[in-house]
């Protein structure tokens, strides 16, 4: 086994360097890279495949050909309580296998390639390593690399919820960390293998419960968890769950192993003219979550209407009328739309069921079809607030301990110590305003909206 502890800042320091001494700003398609392996990126649980879009960035700034970058949409992301009972809205473990075997099928037979590279995190980690094994994925993969996968459990508990397909002592993960050899390596070739962990900030990583709800009672699962015996184990410190897959140190750790050498850059370098695409999604009902009555899904919600403006930097106000409008279709595709890099946007989406739901990114650099939308709905507590405004991160936690941030002025409160939580909620007072949500340098301002007559704000960070 192999475990490389690589510092945080000194992977960003190194790319730096090689980023000064390459064609720094070069964003346009090596001549060596036409024939690059395609990569299938697999989102972790509840999530979607719009949270590999800077992370595609980085691979297609490094001249990475777009058509060979491939994130997979999991309709429904979320795993069943027990892997072996059905569960409306929810996936077992071998659908969730059988998803992804057809999804590789699909770009093998596009792009004429022999093998792909796989990339998953979280959830999506068990797939890869359940289609390697037991769908024929030893032939199809090159490359498999797991960010924050709990491959040894999320609790590893006899007797508890052992039928559930994060149980470290059930028989979904046992059978996968079955020794491979008479080493007892828990992975085999002639697949290569890599695995990248934090030191101690990844809340799917820990010794007591606290984030399963089980606050003082131990897992028996440590930081180390997500390593495999026979692969090579990257550790990043300080760097949190999905950070493990998402992180410009997750990515350097990812070309290197994947290419043999350091990105000329781990930052994303900008188009000319950016055309953005991507679908609205809906919430489904779970009758079972008695808190939101929502679960995750990624399915298209047809009828859903979107606007989209530019929008002033310093105060979140439109800068002129809507560049898109658009009642979606079946499929649920909302663009194109083209725009100029580093234009501010607001997309407000109308829904019938949902808050007229108000999303503001900062500019976008390059251009994307993963930029997924999904329209909120107001929780019971909130109905009475003059606005709702909820600060963001979708690839990444927040961090008191770690992260710079600001809601409308001041650090957000009520959240938890440690990198337990991607977001933040605020309802301030007064009339329609701007609000600026500020994370580790990148700003975003938005405007208030009034939630008597059905509105929310999400400003959302895209590191």
């Amino acid at each position: 086994m192999n475990t490389l502890f690589l510092p945080r800042r000194s992977l960003l320091l190194g790319a730096a360097i090689a980023a000064s001494l390459a064609l720094a700003g070069c964003a346009t398609q090596s001549s060596g890279m036409a024939e690059a392996p395609p990569i299938v990126f697999v989102h972790g649980n509840g999530d979607t495949a719009a949270l590999w879009q800077t992370t595609a960035w980085r691979f297609e700034s490094n001249g990475w050909p777009r058509e060979r970058l491939h994130a997979i949409d999991v309709p429904y992301p979320l795993s069943r309580d027990d892997d072996a009972k059905p569960q409306p809205g929810r996936t077992s473990a071998a659908e969730h296998m059988a998803y992804l075997k057809a999804e590789v099928d699909k770009v093998l037979q596009a792009t004429g390639a022999r093998q792909v590279v796989l990339m998953g995190n979280s959830r999506g980690g068990n797939a890869i390593r359940n289609y390697i094994y037991n769908g024929g994925g030893d032939k199809t993969v090159s490359h498999a690399i797991l960010g924050g996968t709990p491959n040894h459990g999320v609790w590893a508990t006899p007797g508890f919820r052992e039928g559930n397909e994060f149980s470290g002592t059930g028989p979904f993960l046992k059978a996968l960390n079955a020794p491979k050899n008479a080493a007892g390596d828990e992975v085999s070739g002639p697949v290569k293998w890599m695995t990248i962990r934090s030191d101690n900030n990844d809340k799917f990583a820990q010794p007591d419960g606290l984030w399963i709800g089980q606050k003082g009672t131990p897992t028996n699962v440590t930081a180390a968890g997500p390593e495999l015996k026979g692969a090579t184990n990257v550790v990043i410190p300080r760097i949190d769950h999905r950070e493990t897959s998402y992180s410009p140190a997750a990515f350097e750790a990812t070309y290197r192993f994947i290419t043999g050498k350091a990105p000329a850059r781990t930052d994303i370098a900008a188009e000319k003219s950016v055309v953005l695409n991507g679908k609205i999604t809906g919430l489904g009902v779970d009758s079972a979550d008695a808190k939101t009555g929502n679960f995750s899904n990624n399915l298209p919600l047809p009828g859903a209407q979107l606007e989209v403006y530019a929008t002033d930097p310093a105060t979140g106000a439109r800068t002129g009328g809507a560049l898109l409008k658009k009642t979606v279709g079946t499929d649920g595709r909302w663009g194109p739309l083209t725009t100029q890099p580093g234009v501010p946007l607001e997309f407000v989406i109308s829904a019938p069921g949902y808050a007229t739901t108000h999303i503001y990114r900062s500019g976008f650099p390059r251009s994307s079809e993963l930029i997924h939308l999904r329209p909120e709905r107001i929780a019971d507590a909130d109905k009475t607030a003059d606005a709702i405004v909820t600060l963001t991160r979708p690839r990444g936690y927040l961090d008191p301990a770690r992260d710079k941030m600001l809601l409308d002025g001041a650090p957000p409160a009520g959240v938890p110590a440690g990198a337990g939580a991607a977001s933040a909620k605020i309802k301030p007072a007064g009339g329609q305003r701007p609000i600026a949500a500020e994370f580790n340098g990148e700003r975003v301002v938005g405007q208030t909206w009034p939630a008597a007559q059905g509105h929310v704000v999400m400003l959302e960070i895209n590191q």
